[in-house]
């Protein structure tokens, strides 16, 4: 899965031209790509698209169309769901701590599918939802990861049997367990711990009566970045492995999130001030932390920003269009010299990005278009400059 979209640079000259700037180009076609790698390197892992890192419709039917399941956090993911006719089946609520507008909302929709990691979650649970099925999250530490979620997420192992009996007692279907190892993890090996765990814990489960069925793997798969290579290939196959030796007859579910929708995203971008302060160059673009680039904070994430320039680097701070000095892209970041108006490409942009997008001091959130409904046009507009 190393191949991104990414489009070229006489195509988004066409593109900032004809719908303006900021602007985010989806590709469906590489959204199934993603989706398809991963039914193929993980074939026994139903995938569960988690819904908060990019929410947009257009995304969402076509997993939809392809079989995906969907991992949901709030009662609006599961309303876009139900507007969108997909069945309550087909959804997690997969949120450790609920709403009671979410609980409100599971039993409006038929959602049944339910998360936990803490005793009053289970309270919450069997008053709301008298009988729903649920899993455990148990905490797995992986400092490794760029956003580890186990800081805020996941039971200790120690404390497992204890929650899961609880469960049982108080009239919930104790499915199985799930973990999540953090996102973008560039590594089998913190899958392969948690998948040990979980595997003591089926057995301690068993022993004490209970028969745990379901393994939900998480998300934290990983796309290609500028940096070092991932083999993504061989990392789903070292999970899949673990799981045909430790848990030949369970059914497993993953909640993959970036992997399926972080490829297939570019933003367009432009140059809309430029300006020397305390002796170094800064560009402003159309687009900034409160837009689009929300990921450099909520994400930690480190974008490529690609100007079709030549020339010998000079070093610049990169900052958004706001009136907010919180509003800054980077630092001292190397790139050739820009003028007014240049165009920038950020490939890779389509996971937390715009969905933690806001219209904060008034600016509207970037338009998106669907590359393979304009694409032929691009194309011909192409041939005819040729």
């Amino acid at each position: 899965m190393n191949n991104i979209f990414r489009l070229d640079k006489d195509t988004v000259n066409i593109l900032a031209k004809e719908h303006g700037t900021p602007l985010l180009v989806l590709s469906l076609e590489q959204i199934e790509k993603n989706y398809l790698f991963l039914r193929e390197h993980l074939p026994k892992v139903k995938l569960y698209y988690a819904m908060k890192s990019n929410p947009q419709d257009q995304i969402v039917q076509r997993l939809a169309d392809l079989g995906a399941c969907f991992d949901v956090a709030s009662d609006g993911e599961m309303q876009q769901l139900r507007d969108l006719g997909i069945s309550p089946d087909r959804l997690v609520y997969a949120n450790p701590v609920k709403t009671a507008g979410g609980f409100a909302k599971a039993q409006e929709t038929g959602v049944n599918t339910f998360t936990f990691d803490s005793e009053s979650e289970i309270e919450k649970m069997a008053k709301a939802v008298p009988g729903g099925r649920v899993l455990l999250r148990i905490r797995v530490d992986n400092p490794d990861a760029l956003v580890d979620l186990n800081q805020k997420f996941g039971a200790p192992a120690t404390d497992a049997m204890r929650l899961l009996l609880k469960a049982r007692d108080m009239g919930l279907d104790v499915a199985g367990l799930c973990f999540h190892v953090g996102s973008q993890s560039r590594s089998a090996a913190p899958y392969l711990r948690a998948i040990a765990t979980c595997r003591s814990l089926f057995d301690e489960a068993q022993a004490v009566g209970l028969n745990l069925r379901l393994l939900d793997i998480g998300g934290g798969f990983p796309i290609q970045t500028t940096g070092e290579p991932i083999d993504i290939a061989a990392m789903c196959h070292s999970i899949s492995e673990a799981l045909t030796e430790n848990f030949p007859n369970t059914e497993i579910w993953a909640e993959p999130g970036r992997s399926l929708c972080g490829t297939a995203v570019n933003l367009i971008t432009r140059v809309i001030g430029s300006q020397i302060r305390n002796g170094q160059q800064w560009y402003f673009l159309d687009e900034g932390v409160y837009g689009s680039f929300s990921g450099v904070i909520f994400d930690h994430w480190d974008y490529e920003l690609e100007t079709f320039k030549n020339g010998m680097n000079i070093t610049a701070t990169f900052a958004g269009p706001s009136c907010d000095s919180i509003d800054v892209l980077y630092r001292e970041r190397p790139t050739p010299p820009l003028a007014i108006d240049d165009l920038l490409l950020v490939p890779a942009c389509g996971a937390y990005t715009s969905a933690s997008a806001t219209v904060f001091n008034g600016f509207a959130k970037a338009k998106f278009v669907i590359w393979e409904e304009i694409a032929p046009e691009i194309r011909n507009q192409l041939r005819n400059a040729c």
